[in-house]
Formats: structure tokens, sequence, C-alpha cells
């Protein structure tokens, strides 16, 4: 399956919860969404994992991967494309080792000093953010900016998305600072139309990779 990281989903299920997270999703989807990550910091895995069984489903032949955040075994027993894990989630090493090596691996990353730990070789992209501070993540790292974006993205030996409080009219700004991508929870999950919501985005990112 192609990476293509220009416009990233990370679903909220109290944002979501207007439409239906499912119904979000596909939505989000429609209007151009490229990846989709599920993130519940409080759900259990015994709740996650039917909802990410169903998603994956209603995703396939879309071309568009669901990877599961932070949640090991949700992404094993749902089957999903990939895990996404931020620095105090375990080790990269241990996440490859238990998904395999055709599944997709991001990693938060905030610092230059995170950048020169990197496990690269495990590893498909890397998060970079909080370019803004966003309620959606309370226990954020101080606010990169698209200057501090622009550092990271160029010493960063993988792909990058940036997130952290983007919206559409920050596409251009995150393509200049060298980002594959932009995520984003409220500009889409916390929309009326959240279709409508995705296809505003500037289709500013050069094409998927392999």
């Amino acid at each position: 399956m192609r990476l293509d990281l220009s416009l990233y989903l990370v679903t909220d299920p109290e944002l979501c919860a207007a439409h239906g997270l499912e119904n979000t999703v596909l939505a989000a989807v429609r209007g151009g969404v490229s990846v989709v990550q599920l993130r519940d910091k409080h759900a259990s895995d015994a709740e996650l994992v039917p909802l990410a069984r169903r998603l994956k489903t209603a995703l396939a032949g879309s071309g568009v991967p669901l990877i599961i955040n932070d949640r090991l075994e949700v992404a094993l027993a749902s089957n999903a494309d990939g895990l996404h894990i931020g620095q105090d989630d375990g080790e990269v090493a241990d996440a490859r080792a238990a998904l395999g090596p055709d599944a997709i691996l991001g990693l938060s990353v905030q610092t230059h000093e995170q950048l020169a730990r990197l496990d690269a070789a495990r590893l498909d992209y890397l998060g970079l953010g909080p370019v803004f501070a966003t309620p959606t993540k309370r226990d954020h790292a101080a606010p990169l900016g698209f200057d501090g974006l622009a550092e990271l993205s160029a010493a960063s030996p993988l792909p990058t998305v940036a997130i952290g409080g983007l919206k559409a009219e920050h596409a251009e700004a995150v393509h200049r600072a060298g980002a594959g991508g932009l995520a984003v929870v409220s500009a889409i999950c916390g929309t009326p139309d959240p279709e409508a919501a995705a296809r505003a985005f500037p289709r500013v990112f050069p094409p998927a990779l392999p």
C-alpha cells in the first residue's frame, strides 16, 4: 500500500460524535483524506478492536491505510495497516518485530535530540509537532512553529507529516517547511461537513511514496 501523508486524519471520539466516528471517517476519505489514524486515549483495547475492524473493512479498496495510535495489541487484533507511537509508547524495535516488515510504523518526534536517537531503519515516517498548541492533545510538547518544523523536516531521514493545530490555510506553509503532509483532527472531525472540510485542503504535496 502506498504511503500518502498529504492529508492525514487523526480521529477524536468527542469531535466525531455528531456524525459518528465511522461516518466521519468515510466522509473525510471521500473528501480526499489519504491516511486515517484511530486515536482514543480513554477507550479500552476491547472497545477499540471491533471499531478498528469495522473501519478496516469500510476502508477496504480505498487505498487509504488505517493506522492505530499507540495500541499495538489493537493494531494486531484488527489487522490494521500500521501503528503510530509516541516517544513513551514502547520501543520501535519491539513494535516492528510484532507488526512484521510490511506494516506501516510511524513515530512522533518533537526535538532534534529525539531525531538523533532515531531507529530509522524500522520506521516508515515521522509525525513532527506540535506546530501550534492544540486542545485535542493537552500534554503536548512546546509548539515548533513553522521554522521549527522546517528545521526538523530538513534533518529527518524519513518522510514527515506535521501535526498540531493545523487547518486548510496552513497547507502551503507546511509544504514550504518541507513536510510531506499535514495531520489534522478538529479541522475535519469538528466540522458540520467532514467531506467538504477535507476537500478544502489544497493539494500541494508531492505524489505518494511506494
